[in-house]
């Protein structure tokens, strides 16, 4: 007898390519069907079968402080009962751009859109604007979202299905994206050099966390900063999954290093489709209608999502031991899969387990060369466990505020019982 999520897969694959509404949802890398999310609370997903599971996917990292916590669920229901949409101008969007910049040090202005992928697209518009060249330097196994013209080397799902580059893709977009090794900054200066005069921006995501967790090397960031300021181009640090998840200063905090301009989207949203690009106030400018940089929106900064990242920035903003909560939690599950023998690379609440042999994980070749069928053992036995992690080799792990000591201890034991290592 089928389960209600197949039937509502097969269901769903009669409308929808894939039966989903983003790729990596469909389970194509650990084989099976996906479980349909009925409802979810804390730390906690329940499937239309009744099944409950420990969620480290955290709906891709905004759930920072676990499901429908209480008070920005209570936001966003007032905020429901003044309208959903309105196109115009509220006072809620001038608090939460206060919000960004008061957490950032290098944004003095921003923008609101509706997604991570829209947020850097007008990025790269804006660097492009601002400095009146063409040509983008981006990182293998970095993903900036599905635009044309980051479409190329890119991580996430794209890594997931094999499919190096996407079909529908203009040749002229592709060949304005140059295209550098994470980590090495070689790559970068022979890129710059060959290019010298025509590079608009160097976008990275100052952690990469799409090709799993790569954190950066020692000096990398810096070695950017330094070259890009030498070379006249910006420094884009794409911090979709970044923002608010190692600090409420986001990279910059964490780091050290600044950047030019900032993509936010995740957890700036609170879990709504929303999400931010800001930078300082004389590159901001460019942006219409005060300068020439068009970019626009029918539903950017509404005033639903935007109350729900209001809320979950104040919450973070007045209790900043979450993050060092997050640290340890997620510093236990990392010790739980070493002593499994696995390369652990983690960045404060993100982390992913590597099946390499053993070997480092510094970059978008070193991913690649990951035991996928070892990953798949590895998912179907964390899902018999009622433990639901990325059903990819190449995402990270996030921890959540709701998830207790209890049932971080109760997940470290579910990795060292694990048979087949």
């Amino acid at each position: 007898m089928k389960s209600r999520s197949e039937e509502l897969f097969e269901q769903a694959s009669r409308r929808m390519p894939g039966g989903v509404n983003s790729p990596v949802r469909a389970f194509g890398a650990v084989g099976g069907h996906p479980f349909f999310v009925k409802k979810a609370k804390g730390p906690w997903l329940y499937d239309e079968d009744g099944r409950r599971y420990l969620d480290y996917v955290c709906s891709w990292g905004p759930c920072i402080l676990g499901h429908a916590f209480p008070a920005v669920i209570e936001a966003v229901q007032k905020a429901c009962e003044d309208g959903l949409t309105f196109g115009a101008p509220t006072r809620k969007e001038g608090i939460l751009a206060e919000l960004i910049c008061s957490c950032v040090p290098d944004v003095e202005m921003v923008r609101l859109v509706s997604s991570g992928t829209e947020a850097v697209m007008s990025a790269v518009r804006v660097a492009r604007g601002f400095t009146g060249r063409e040509k983008i330097i981006k990182f293998e196994g970095n993903y900036h979202g599905h635009s044309d013209g980051l479409l190329v080397k890119a991580g996430s799902g794209m890594m997931t299905q094999s499919v190096p580059d996407s079909a529908g893709v203009p040749a002229g977009y592709a060949a304005s994206t140059l295209t550098a090794v994470y980590n090495d900054t070689r790559s970068v200066q022979r890129l710059m050099e060959q290019n010298r005069g025509e590079v608009a921006a160097v976008v990275v995501e100052p952690v990469a966390a799409n090709m799993g967790v790569v954190p950066p090397k020692p000096g990398f960031l810096e070695f950017l900063r330094r070259i890009t300021q030498e070379n006249g181009a910006l420094l884009i640090f794409d911090e979709v999954i970044t923002g608010f998840r190692l600090g409420t200063g986001g990279a910059t905090e964490y780091t050290g290093v600044r950047a030019d301009l900032h993509t936010f989207g995740k957890i700036v949203g609170g879990g709504m489709p929303l999400a931010a690009y800001g930078g300082s106030r004389e590159i901001m400018s460019c942006v219409a209608p005060l300068g020439p940089v068009y970019q626009a929106g029918t539903l950017s900064g509404n005033p639903v999502a935007v109350t729900a990242g209001i809320e979950t920035l104040k919450i973070l903003m007045d209790h900043p031991e979450i993050y060092q909560g997050l640290e340890e939690k997620a510093a236990c599950l990392e010790r739980a899969f070493q002593k499994k023998g696995l390369t652990v690379n983690r960045a404060g609440s993100l982390l992913t387990p590597f099946f390499t042999g053993g070997k480092k994980v510094e970059n978008y070749g070193d991913a690649l060369g990951c035991d996928r069928e070892a990953f798949r053992a590895y998912f179907a036995w964390m899902l018999s466990q009622n433990i639901y992690v990325a059903p990819s080799p190449f995402e990270a792990m996030f921890v959540s505020n709701a998830h207790t000591e209890e049932l971080i201890e109760q997940t470290c034991r579910a990795i060292e019982e694990w048979p087949a290592l």
